[in-house]
């Protein structure tokens, strides 16, 4: 009997995860004691083809994945949350109460040299060239805030959101010339960012998943990586990182021509988007050659222990020589 009622608590568990996994609700979230607040699209649990049967060979082979359900940001992150983190004066203006002692902990980025927008404007503008070890300082600035884990997408996350359901070039299809319609790109874009949520979402209700900057995942870009899912189902995968270089950003960005737009196309992080840094050894935060590079959030529905919160977050940045 004993052995009864565990195992029915046990499906009842699975069954409650599982469901809750499928009925994710999108929300805003609240910067606690500031003024400000973002916007976190839900995304169910599922599994789709990842990888493009005809595309580069970094794009094949294609695979299925299976992924648990999460939260993605619904924009880029924005100059506006983005900077109180960069700069205490900044946070002290967006807040309406004293900033908590575990805050003010977070080590902040060190001041770059130069303007960091490049003078393509600060108000819901996304924000650019902070290197992956900066975007996952940003979240535990987020987590300290409020008290909820964000992190960075995994590639497959990333992709998985970009498609929404499809499997053609681009999340509305694959006709190129509806892609002014989605993207600022190198045709429309007048080499620069511009304002999040412009363009038309993608059916999950995503802004700017094609163009505009490119965004950070989390993985180690690894040319052959999908090799590993060839002829299975992978469930969550994710190259974790081990190296400096060469990481995985997702999306294209202003400046790129539709074909490294795709939902598919793979981009690898430089050594070359620092090499006019002056400081020695280079900035563990900025990227100063790399303004088309932003970032996107996510929440995952199976929120992880604290030990795999503070591992995730307090990793020690590998020095850039």
């Amino acid at each position: 009997m004993f052995k009864k009622v565990i195992a029915f608590a046990l499906i009842t568990f699975i069954y409650q995860q599982n469901f809750a996994q499928n009925t994710l609700k999108s929300y805003t979230q609240a910067i606690n004691g500031t003024k400000l607040t973002f916007d976190m699209q839900a995304v169910p649990a599922g599994k789709f083809q990842m990888g493009s049967k005809a595309g580069k060979a970094d794009e094949q082979p294609a695979h299925e994945v299976k992924l648990d359900a999460f939260w993605i940001g619904k924009y880029e992150v924005t100059w506006d949350i983005f900077e109180p983190f960069l700069y205490r004066d900044y946070e002290k203006q967006a807040s309406i109460t004293a900033i908590p002692a575990e805050v003010d902990a977070v080590t902040r980025p060190t001041k770059p040299y130069l303007d960091m927008t490049f003078g393509m404007g600060k108000e819901n503008q996304p924000a650019v060239a902070m290197t992956q070890y900066n975007a996952i300082q940003f979240c535990k600035w987020l987590y300290a805030r409020t008290g909820v884990f964000y992190r960075l997408p995994t590639e497959a996350e990333w992709e998985y959101a970009c498609k929404a359901g499809t499997n053609t070039n681009y999340n509305f299809g694959d006709d190129i010339s509806n892609l002014k319609d989605y993207a600022w790109y190198s045709e429309n874009s007048d080499n620069k960012t511009h304002p999040v949520g412009q363009k038309k979402p993608n059916a999950w209700g995503l802004y700017d998943m094609h163009g505009n900057v490119s965004e950070w995942t989390y993985d180690q870009y690894i040319a052959d990586f999908y090799l590993q899912g060839k002829g299975k189902t992978t469930e969550n995968p994710v190259a974790t990182p081990e190296k400096l270089y060469p990481n995985v950003v997702r999306g294209g960005s202003y400046d790129e021509t539709p074909e490294n737009l795709t939902s598919t196309a793979r981009l690898a992080s430089d050594p070359s988007w620092k090499q006019l840094d002056p400081q020695i050894p280079k900035s563990n935060w900025w990227f100063p050659e790399a303004p088309f590079v932003g970032m996107r959030l996510v929440r995952p529905a199976k929120t992880p222990s604290k030990a795999e919160i503070e591992a995730y977050y307090n990793k020690q940045p590998i020095k850039d020589l």
